[in-house]
């Protein structure tokens, strides 16, 4: 059967990290950009918006591009699943770029069922490896952590208070509080003029009227 359209399908970790290699690659196989669906998640489940909309999106010969096994999921069992489901149920196919030579579904079908059973073992062996590799990476992690605060260091966003400010701000702060307290300043212009958010700057500016009465009784 002729495949009747091509999908590329892209997954990062995170907001932050950077899916323009996975984009080349995709780019690379004369994907329109329009037919490349990227989230930005994590690979645990598959109630990914986009992820969704491709599977929605998907009809019977259509074939969907992935640069790796684990950039579709890291749960063993749901790997199988929706492999199934896309390749078996809709009847499209997938095409693993990390594997391409070894993990095209459309190989699989040409050999009948014993094509199935061996597209089974090999799915199962390769989504077993995401997954254990999942649980390595979450245990570094666990590890990290543990060694961390064993060695006392603070984990995640660094508090903000008046001693965190830069010298700019402490002259600002200073130079205005003043002009503020007596209403010539509003509060929104003086958070601006700070660069600070509501809650830290009154949290600032409460540690900066406490020190200065500390200085006054002392």
């Amino acid at each position: 059967m002729a495949t009747t359209k091509v999908f590329g399908y892209i997954r990062v970790s995170s907001t932050d990290q950077n899916e323009g290699r996975q984009l080349e690659k995709m780019l690379t196989k004369g994907i329109h950009e329009r037919d490349i669906y990227i989230d930005k998640a994590t690979g645990v489940n598959f109630e990914r918006p986009f992820y969704q909309s491709l599977r929605n999106n998907l009809r019977e010969g259509d074939l969907v591009y992935i640069d790796a096994l684990d950039r579709l999921g890291r749960d063993y069992d749901g790997i199988k699943k929706e492999w199934q489901y896309i390749t078996r149920e809709i009847n499209a196919d997938i095409v693993i770029l990390e594997n391409e030579t070894l993990f095209d579904s459309r190989k699989f079908k040409t050999m009948g069922d014993m094509g199935k059973l061996m597209e089974d073992q090999f799915l199962s062996l390769l989504s077993f490896v995401a997954q254990q590799e999942r649980s390595k990476i979450k245990q570094r992690q666990a590890e990290g952590i543990a060694v961390a605060k064993a060695q006392g260091k603070h984990l995640g966003r660094p508090k903000l208070g008046l001693d965190t400010l830069s010298k700019n701000q402490h002259r600002t702060l200073e130079e205005n509080y003043a002009e503020w307290k007596d209403g010539s300043i509003k509060a929104v212009q003086f958070m601006d003029m700070l660069e600070l958010k509501k809650n830290t700057f009154y949290k600032i500016v409460k540690e900066y009227e406490a020190t200065n009465e500390l200085n006054k009784i002392n």
